[in-house]
């Protein structure tokens, strides 16, 4: 069940979609939103500085580090300010906590006091990242040891979600917190599964069936051929979905750098918010 959510902040267009999506589930669960902030060491003693005057011949400024971090702080008690009076205007528990250290490793040790991380897609420096889903994003997507919920660019209240379902255990993972986030909500699921013959997805889709109907909400169960990354975009497009749940990283980062990731393709191509179950 759901009745803590972690949500990063850094003042950016993607953080604030984030903060809708993060406000709107914790109404739902009934549950504490954690607000979290964390100061970036390396903004504050990046290797930039230090190589740029060293080859130039002269020490770096002693007290630019205490200046810049100094600056950080401030602007990031302001963002934990902002996220609480909205938080107290919208009646949610709450709490705020301000880290410092490299952003992702911060957000993924953080979560442990979590159920669930909300993410935007990317960050404060998005014009320096590549793709749509930022460097951070993706570090979190495959260190974070809790589910992670990557936001869209805009908030929309979720109404038909869709299970990535291959019978793998990061899928039955995923069909786990699909079942609680549609019996709470109140919402109908989709369950999706691809594979290359029909009996091998009908004994797959048998699996899903005998484990969601425990639970008393209403599900449609498809079946598809080819590949599975661009079926599963296909698929929300095609039929309008508004979130979808997958599981993480099916492979060792070694494999994935060649053959690709359906994780990874879905993260960066899909139309809707991801929830990412490990």
């Amino acid at each position: 069940m759901i009745k803590n959510i972690l949500l990063p902040l850094d003042g950016s267009e993607h953080s604030n979609a984030a903060f809708d999506y993060a406000l709107w589930m914790t109404e739902k669960f009934d549950g504490t939103l954690f607000g979290q902030h964390v100061i970036d060491t390396i903004s504050i003693e990046g290797t930039f500085f230090h190589d740029i005057s060293g080859s130039m011949g002269f020490e770096p400024y002693l007290d630019f580090s205490t200046k810049m971090r100094e600056a950080l702080e401030e602007r990031g008690k302001l963002i934990l300010e902002e996220f609480a009076e909205r938080c107290r205007k919208s009646g949610i528990k709450h709490q705020t906590v301000l880290d410092m250290g490299l952003i992702a490793n911060e957000i993924c040790e953080r979560s442990k006091i979590a159920d669930l991380v909300v993410i935007g897609h990317r960050g404060i420096n998005e014009d320096f990242t590549t793709g749509l889903l930022g460097t951070t994003a993706e570090s979190i997507t495959r260190k974070c040891p809790r589910p992670v919920f990557v936001s869209t660019k805009k908030f929309k209240p979720v109404e038909r979600p869709l299970l990535a379902y291959d019978g793998s255990q990061r899928a039955c993972a995923a069909m786990e917190s699909a079942a609680e986030f549609c019996t709470v909500l109140n919402l109908p699921l989709s369950v999706l599964t691809i594979a290359k013959e029909d009996q091998l997805a009908e004994g797959t889709l048998h699996q899903a069936k005998s484990y969601l109907n425990s639970y008393a909400i209403d599900v449609h169960y498809e079946k598809a051929r080819g590949y599975p990354e661009q079926k599963i975009i296909d698929h929300l497009v095609n039929f309008n979905h508004d979130l979808l749940f997958i599981g993480a990283y099916g492979h060792r980062r070694i494999i994935e750098m060649v053959l690709g990731s359906t994780t990874e393709f879905v993260l960066r191509n899909s139309s809707c918010p991801v929830f990412l179950t490990r």
